[in-house]
């Protein structure tokens, strides 16, 4: 089988998913904002508590 330039074995075109990839980075901090915006900290950490508080009793058993 003959090697065709900018393509994987697989037939993948590299330059096309180099171009994906630059255009999803640019995107990257719009969810990390977003969920970030919607979660309680304290929360989280009232949960992660009991969430080990539990834990430490079912091991015990």
């Amino acid at each position: 089988m003959a090697k065709k330039a900018g393509v994987t074995q697989t037939g993948t075109n590299i330059q096309e998913v180099k171009q994906q990839n630059a255009a999803s980075a640019g995107q990257q901090g719009q969810y990390g904002t977003e969920f970030a915006s919607e979660t309680s900290v304290e929360e989280v950490k009232q949960r992660n508590a009991k969430a080990e508080a539990q834990k430490g009793k079912n091991s015990s058993k």
